[in-house]
């Protein structure tokens, strides 16, 4: 259990561990001020009794001490436990947030190929149910077990001040208690597991039915019909439900050796006054211990069931934090200061004998070229030939793994990330905007940019008139992925971010590919306006597109098969010759 406790409090940030430490120490102040109630307890009941037996009389003196014992042990016990409470509910919370922004800052420099073998749903998981576990249920759990554990303590210790024959049967049925509570943590060890799992599984398919959902509807997959979902909704509740069982047996017995350590305790104070061992009052203030004494420990214990259930997604969490980051810093390179003046050192590309793997398929092998700043090169070949991938190598989403990619003359992985980055800028085929404003989707490019710039890259982009007739302008909040705007406009917009980064090298992926003809004209003109005086690497499969490109490059099967200009490439009978026949017979087809 303390290892657990220790791995959770490692998991947390400097700051926010300092929280709960702090409200563990005030959680023992706590304790103390808990355990005060006995002396109050002792004090009324020694005077009663003392008064009874004709000993000495019953005073108001006793009552008032009784009294302010009590009162200030209440007083203060509610004012330590608000800040316990404030304590533990901060570092939780601010432990969730911090974390999510630190797996999100992380995941921005794992390389692409981790994307490729963790799904949607396990990153998803990790982000939703873990940190909200760690937020909520972790830090309560944590907490209240701690408590537990400090309350009986210190009440026992109290107890041995009375009496240490009843503080070792204390003690006894608090080492009973925390024996039973190992078994606890071993009978969900293994359902610990599952439902972090069966979790992952949970979330992966209702997002996947939820991001199918036209494919969904139009097969009619709805229902008792969508058996995969329904599957795994089920197989998540049957895990829960196994969870439960295994605790709730382990529970009771818990529950029964706490109400039977307390019954032991008054037997035997019963039994130490009879044979007159003990006097009547420090019986009767025992008789009242044996009910209170293992409350706060029996609710800390029901909890602790969840410890292993944390474990697991402290151990998800810190997985991904732990993935090897690509270098970001750059390994330095004297050429560096002269390439970041590109007056003065072109920002030329080129690809020396580069080879990538993924998964140990070969992707790229042997690849060498180069691209002179400014020059426009198109990039065709076979649907999975590697093209992507290339354009991927290029500009550094994954490190090469043979030979070197260089930027102005300086290698890729000198350079730090975010300042590579500022020299590309991107238009995908499949636009992803965020649920915000159209200004702020656009300001992506340029966070501080004002608004009149926002608008004067919207103009250029072709996307001001449809955006000006949207109910807010500007200020129009569209859909998550950009799901109320068309595959023209999402383009047009995506274009705008990209005019409004103004970096010096563009790559599109496509992005012409599933543009509607009203809106080609429109979407040309945006990337003619976006492409001046810029360094083009493009991906397409029309004609139209590549034909005026300073080179052109046919990747297959992850070699260049073909290099060179539009006319000297249609003569030569290869796979670019076949790929403008085909676009040619396209063209001619009439319905």
């Amino acid at each position: 259990m303390f290892e657990i406790l220790k791995r959770f409090f490692d998991f947390c940030d400097k700051e926010n561990r300092n929280k709960f430490y702090a409200a563990i120490a005030l959680g023992v102040v706590n304790s103390f001020f808990m355990a005060l109630r006995i002396a109050a307890i002792a004090v009324m009941m020694q005077g009663v009794i003392r008064a009874a037996t004709g000993t000495e009389a019953f005073s108001a003196k006793t009552i008032w001490l009784s009294f302010g014992i009590m009162a200030f042990s209440v007083a203060a016990a509610i004012v330590t436990k608000k800040n316990v409470s404030m304590w533990q509910t901060e570092g939780g919370y601010r432990t969730c947030a911090q974390k999510r922004i630190q797996i999100a800052e992380h995941l921005r420099y794992v390389p692409m190929g981790y994307f490729n073998q963790n799904s949607l749903g396990q990153i998803t998981s990790v982000t939703t149910n873990t940190m909200e576990l760690m937020g909520d249920v972790a830090t309560r759990a944590v907490m209240l077990v701690m408590q537990g554990l400090l309350d009986s303590a210190l009440i026992i210790v109290m107890i041995f001040f009375f009496d240490w024959r009843i503080a070792l049967i204390a003690t006894a049925g608090f080492c009973a208690f925390q024996f039973v509570n190992v078994f606890m943590r071993l009978a969900v060890r293994g359902a610990s597991m599952e439902k972090s799992l069966a979790d992952e599984a949970q979330i992966e398919k209702v997002l996947e039915h939820i991001q199918g959902i036209a494919e969904v509807k139009a097969y009619n997959l709805t229902g008792k019909r969508s058996k995969e979902l329904n599957a795994v909704i089920d197989r998540a509740k049957k895990v829960c439900i196994k969870m439960e069982m295994r605790c709730i047996p382990i529970s009771a017995i818990q529950s029964i050796v706490s109400k039977f350590s307390g019954v032991a305790i008054a037997l035997a104070s019963i039994w130490f006054y009879l044979n007159g061992s003990m006097p009547l009052e420090k019986c009767a203030v025992m008789l009242i211990c044996s009910y209170m004494l293992f409350a706060a420990l029996e609710a800390g214990g029901n909890y602790s069931a969840l410890l292993r259930v944390i474990d697991i997604g402290v151990q998800k969490a810190q997985a991904i934090l732990d993935i090897p980051l690509m270098d970001i810093e750059g390994r330095g390179h004297p050429l560096l200061p002269a390439a970041r003046e590109r007056r003065n050192a072109p920002l030329d590309i080129s690809a020396n004998d580069i080879s990538f793997a993924y998964d140990k398929k070969k992707i790229i092998d042997g690849v060498s070229l180069q691209i002179p700043e400014r020059s426009k090169v198109a990039i065709v070949g076979p649907s999975g030939g590697g093209k992507t991938t290339l354009c991927h190598l290029l500009s550094r989403f994954w490190d090469v793994d043979k030979g070197s990619v260089t930027l102005g003359g300086v290698d890729v992985r000198d350079w730090s990330m975010d300042e590579l980055m500022a020299n590309f800028s991107f238009v995908f085929q499949n636009v992803y905007l965020f649920h915000d404003t159209i200004a702020n989707n656009i300001r992506f490019g340029n966070p501080s940019a004002p608004m009149k710039d926002v608008i004067a890259a919207a103009k250029k982009a072709c996307c001001h008139d449809f955006i000006s007739a949207l109910p807010n302008g500007y200020d129009t909040v569209i859909g998550e992925g950009g799901a109320s705007l068309s595959g023209g406009e999402k383009q047009r917009v995506s274009i705008a971010r990209a005019i409004m980064k103004n970096a010096p090298i563009i790559i599109l992926d496509e992005a012409t590919a599933n543009v509607d003809p009203e809106n080609e004209r429109d979407l040309m003109a945006a990337v003619s306006e976006l492409t001046k005086e810029k360094t083009v690497i493009m991906i397409a499969h029309r004609l139209k597109t590549v034909r005026d490109a300073d080179q052109i490059i046919v990747i297959d099967k992850g070699k260049i098969a073909e290099q060179g200009k539009h006319r000297t490439l249609a003569k030569s009978g290869g796979i670019y010759s076949r790929f403008i026949d085909s676009r040619k017979q396209a063209v001619s087809w009439k319905i």
